[in-house]
């Protein structure tokens, strides 16, 4: 009958209204979901950066309360992720870096299962109160934290199922399903995994941290992860002129409103001359605090010219293939064959042996514990003594160099 005629008619060809709500308040176009979506994730990667890691984790910048709350809403939402929880398993990552406590190194787990399963990684550490004891300190322990976000973790996530539905409509089904992926894949599974894997280094430090790409804008400059570790406390996370940290540049941004403050930075070594000066205090304070930028300088002015001059003494040795990685890479991440190789290479050549000895005893000297200014000094001295009477010429000039570090005053 008739009812049955209007019935068919609503399902072939339903109301405008209903067809509008198909695709939410908004009703935007293909590439407007899509901008939406872009739009959304670098939120959540901007939360992650600034908020969660260089303002929680590493208190290298202060955020206004109004962004501190925005943003730890905004993780509560699109992955009902509590802040103490990230900032424990994060600092905790720092301390145990590249070992069996580490909570998702693919050193240890492999860096397939971190790809694809660092979420479960973290979950897992989650359930580990000891870490979240020791390492959760200073994070939010307020009525919002303890009475909404503890008690509801996936209050926020069917929050902003709703919010997508109303406002975007259908297409917000796909938006809030990349929106949940976001962090798994970008901060669980590229940072945790591929950050600590494969890339280009800046600098030799104890871990595996890499820099991913050199001009990263979907992850809020947290690709440059082999110069965060070298600096973890370092607002900053570029080093180099063609480098990009675009977190670096929303914080530039919130500065200008008063909405963050820096509190540190990787810092540059001040390098003045000052010819038949005989080492002191400020030195050694230099020297330790830009103690990265020094190994750096120590590889690429005396590691790598003694390596080449010896490469080209034993021209066709296989030793040599592939050995500057192991010159230059700390001995904590070589492997026993690694070792083996290496053993052998200097045990075959004088001068790569000592080049190699020199760099582990500077190394030693601000790896001390609870040891006087005094003591180190006089260490530091005993080192250049011995550089300068190495016989080999790049040892003795860097050895001269060192005396030239001093404290930026900036």
């Amino acid at each position: 009958g008739k009812a049955t005629f209007d019935i068919v008619r609503f399902v072939a060809r339903p109301p405008d209204i209903l067809m509008n709500y198909l695709y939410g308040l908004l009703d935007l176009s293909f590439w407007g979901y899509v901008l939406a979506a872009f739009i959304m994730v670098q939120i959540t990667m901007m939360a992650v950066t600034l908020y969660l890691h260089r303002d929680q984790a590493h208190r290298a910048i202060d955020l206004h309360p109004v962004l501190r709350h925005f943003f730890r809403f905004w993780i509560w939402c699109t992955s009902g992720m509590l802040t103490r929880e990230w900032v424990s398993i994060h600092r905790k990552h720092h301390a145990f870096c590249e070992t069996e406590d580490d909570p998702h190194s693919p050193q240890i787990y492999g860096l397939k299962k971190v790809m694809l399963e660092g979420a479960e990684l973290y979950r897992e550490e989650t359930g580990n109160k000891e870490t979240l004891e020791k390492f959760g300190r200073g994070t939010p322990d307020d009525w919002l934290e303890r009475n909404i976000y503890l008690r509801f973790p996936f209050g926020g996530i069917i929050f902003m199922l709703v919010v997508n539905l109303l406002f975007f409509g259908v297409p917000g089904i796909t938006i809030f399903a990349i929106q949940m992926m976001s962090m798994p894949v970008f901060a669980a599974g590229i940072i945790n995994g591929v950050g600590h894997h494969s890339g280009y280094r800046n600098f030799e430090c104890d871990d595996a941290a890499t820099n991913i790409v050199p001009w990263g804008l979907l992850i809020g400059g947290e690709e440059l992860h082999n110069n965060h570790h070298a600096f973890p406390t370092s607002a900053k996370f570029s080093i180099r002129r063609w480098e990009f940290d675009i977190g670096w540049l929303y914080i530039k941004l919130f500065s200008l409103f008063g909405l963050a403050k820096v509190n540190r930075v990787a810092p540059q070594p001040v390098i003045e001359p000052t010819p038949d000066s005989e080492l002191n205090v400020e030195n050694l304070q230099a020297i330790i605090v830009n103690r990265m930028h020094v190994l750096r300088d120590y590889t690429k002015q005396v590691t790598l010219p003694v390596f080449q001059t010896e490469k080209a003494m034993a021209s066709g040795n296989a030793a040599f293939k592939r050995a500057k990685k192991l010159l230059i890479r700390r001995p904590t991440l070589l492997d026993a064959n690694a070792m083996e190789r290496l053993g052998n290479l200097l045990s075959e050549h004088d001068a790569l042996k000592t080049v190699y000895e020199f760099r582990e005893k500077l190394s030693e000297i601000w790896s001390g514990a609870n040891v006087s200014n005094e003591k180190l000094l006089q260490q530091l001295k005993d080192w250049c003594h011995e550089a300068e009477a190495s016989g080999i010429k790049s040892l003795e000039d860097f050895a001269e160099r060192l005396r030239s570090y001093h404290l930026s005053t900036n």
